[in-house]
């Protein structure tokens, strides 16, 4: 009797052991494949679609509009998703200067912004020169100031329709102005001379690609490069 207990013992043990082993994998494979497919991270679609999309989604915030007009500089600029704006407020930070945020008076929808539709609104407005979408409010009175920077994201490899509404609709005679842009990657090409060409006023400078993540020091250093 005493050697049955003891391999009966050894049976349930077994057993036990085997049932554990086989909870635990059952758990592990349920968890790898769990982590198969989980979806991408909003993070990684966002930095995804930076590559080929333009700035998008959010809208633009007319709270950070300040024109005091008691300095000589001011930074001007449109931004959807909000990467422009911060680059701006860092160049307005480094330079001393007001700003202004040019806003639509219809805003983009997601719909709009899609760079992948044909038919929608910023792909049509890209793909017609003379497009010229309407800005919201009044715009500022850029007369006291002595040097403008323009900035923008880059859409379909130029500046959006909008930023040749604004530099038709103000006087830049005697301002020195400075284009600048950002982009998933691509460079400020032809788009600050043809902002040009639509002004037709101004002493236009070469403007440069800045990437989102700029420093403030890194701003400091190239607002001081055009002194």
């Amino acid at each position: 009797m005493l050697s049955l207990a003891a391999c009966g013992d050894t049976s349930s043990n077994t057993a036990s052991s085997e049932a554990a082993a086989s909870s635990q994998q059952q758990a592990e494979q349920s968890s790898a494949e769990s982590k198969a497919v989980q979806p991408q991270s909003d993070s990684d679609r966002s930095s995804e679609q930076d590559k080929t999309a333009p700035d998008s989604t959010s809208q633009p915030d007319t709270s950070a509009t300040d024109t005091s007009g008691d300095k000589d500089t001011i930074v001007i600029y449109f931004s959807a998703t909000g990467t422009t704006k911060g680059v701006a407020q860092r160049i307005a930070s480094a330079a001393n200067a007001d700003t202004y945020e040019i806003v639509p008076q219809e805003k983009y929808t997601d719909a709009d912004l899609d760079w992948n539709d044909k038919s929608s609104r910023s792909t049509v407005e890209m793909n017609d020169p003379d497009s010229r979408p309407k800005i919201a409010g009044d715009l500022p009175d850029i007369s006291a100031y002595k040097r403008v920077f323009i900035g923008y994201p880059i859409w379909w490899g130029d500046a959006p329709r909008i930023m040749s509404t604004f530099v038709e609709s103000v006087k830049l005679d005697g301002k020195t102005v400075i284009p600048f842009c950002t982009s998933g990657g691509s460079p400020i090409g032809r788009s600050g001379e043809n902002l040009k060409n639509a002004s037709g006023s101004g002493n236009w400078l070469s403007g440069e690609r800045l990437d989102s993540g700029i420093s403030e020091q890194e701003a400091k250093n190239w607002v001081d490069s055009f002194k």
